[in-house]
């Protein structure tokens, strides 16, 4: 049977100890009995992975005292305590000071478990995003632009990243509508030299045709109608720097030519000016169709596609990761639930299966949208979010599998590793376990802290 969590009990009166401890195991949790602090605090620690129920009038070492080393020790511990009738203003106070709940006695022990049941979901909680946390910021080594997950497309996609990054190649990103191309356009940047230097991002199909020539490359005063001083380009600007061109493919060819040269000869020459400037920088371009079609098509110049596809970085979607879809949810979770000050959930296996299961048209943003009304609780299971009730064209089995595959991650996470602790969560025979961490590729070392 699945324990419902563990519980610290202390109390010097054996009888109450005893009788709490026998209410919370009839209710499945894993319960500690101590008669005293001095063994509680030895036993407790930012990874104790329940609560801590305590009785205020103690010899020595107080309930009140024990809570506060308690939270000195991790804040976020939840702390029940145990209080008699006249200690109630005082329990109210220590609340302000950091206690979860309290119970007064004579209590019922349905209130306890009741009150213990929702302490330990909330401890759940709070380890399982900490854990998160310390994985995502092992996903991107800390460089502030991480690119999540664990699949292999994302390991190639992160190597190729390392590899190029220190170095002035110009490099052409591939990838669908939503897969972050300009969070690896500023993560190559963050990880060369220039990461000191601007970086000048421009979307060329957002800008009209009219206006993104000035935009570019600059002009002087008096170039055309309107144009009353001078005004650096984004070609200049970004000099000693990155700059970064959005949807290359929507740029017009009587710019192509131009920006041609600029990228063999680091010259730019505003509009209305034959001065040319030098610029130093690196030119990442970004895409989402077949640059050699265009050109075959005549709608972007063959000459700046060979000059551009000297280093090619390819973005796989999100249908194609699906194994990394939980924890990417999980980043886009906790970052809405800073942003609208939220307390952060995760999804149930149920909701996760969900995510898994669908295709995901607008990769990571339609994924990033879905975690934001997630957090808001706008929607129920994410059936109205980007992750609708159907199968996403995967077959029954494929779902399945996904969804068992997330379901002994999860609880391996959950467990840190712990062959013995998942195996009697998920309840099934241990050579039914290892034979599916081999079918689905998982290591259980993968999963130990």
């Amino acid at each position: 049977m699945t324990s419902a969590g563990s519980v610290l009990f202390v109390d010097d009166e054996r009888a109450v100890r005893l009788a709490g401890q026998q209410a919370l195991e009839l209710a499945d949790f894993e319960v500690t009995a101590c008669d005293g602090a001095e063994r509680a605090l030895r036993l407790l620690g930012r990874d104790w992975p329940g609560c801590l129920v305590t009785d205020v009038r103690m010899p020595q070492i107080d309930g009140l005292e024990l809570m506060e080393r308690a939270l000195a020790l991790d804040p976020e511990l939840p702390v029940i305590l145990i209080t008699g009738h006249g200690d109630v203003p005082m329990a109210v106070e220590a609340m302000r000071r950091g206690a979860y709940d309290f119970l007064e006695k004579p209590f019922p022990s349905d209130r306890l478990v009741e009150v213990a049941r929702r302490a330990v979901e909330k401890r759940r909680l709070v380890l399982e995003n900490r854990r998160l946390r310390d994985q995502l910021a092992g996903a991107h080594g800390g460089d502030g632009y991480p690119i999540i997950g664990r699949t292999p497309g994302i390991e190639r996609l992160r190597a190729t990243i390392a590899a190029v990054a220190d170095t002035d190649a110009d490099v052409l990103v591939l990838g669908e509508t939503g897969t972050g191309k300009e969070l690896v356009a500023r993560a190559l940047h963050a990880g060369s030299a220039r990461r000191k230097h601007p970086f000048v991002a421009l979307n060329c199909g957002a800008m009209p045709e009219s206006i993104i020539e000035s935009e570019l490359f600059g002009h002087e005063a008096g170039a055309f109608t309107g144009a009353a001083k001078r005004r650096v380009g984004r070609i200049e600007h970004a000099s000693g720097g990155t700059l970064f061109l959005d949807e290359i493919e929507s740029m017009p060819l009587s710019l192509q030519v131009k920006l041609l040269r600029v990228i063999q000869e680091r010259i730019v020459e505003p509009l209305g000016s034959n001065d040319q400037t030098p610029v130093d920088l690196r030119v990442v371009a970004a895409t989402k169709v077949d640059l050699r079609q265009a050109s075959s098509a005549g709608s972007f110049r063959e000459d700046l596609y060979y000059r551009l596809n000297v280093v090619v970085v390819t973005i796989p979607p999100l249908r194609e990761r699906r194994d990394d879809i939980p924890l990417l949810f999980q980043h886009f979770v906790l970052q809405a639930a800073a942003r609208y000050n939220r307390d952060p959930r995760a999804p149930t296996p149920a909701q996760t299966q969900r995510l898994m299961a669908h295709d995901w048209p607008g990769n990571v943003r339609e994924l990033r949208n879905a975690a934001d009304r997630f957090v808001l609780g706008l929607d129920d299971a994410l059936a109205a979010s980007g992750a609708p009730a159907g199968s996403g064209g995967l077959s029954l089995a494929e779902q399945v599998d996904l969804f068992e595959k997330s379901l002994i991650e999860s609880e391996l996470a959950r467990h840190k590793g712990s062959v013995k602790a998942t195996i009697e969560a998920l309840n099934v025979p241990r050579k039914t376990f290892y034979d599916k961490l081999k079918r689905y590729g998982l290591s259980r070392e993968d999963f130990v802290e």
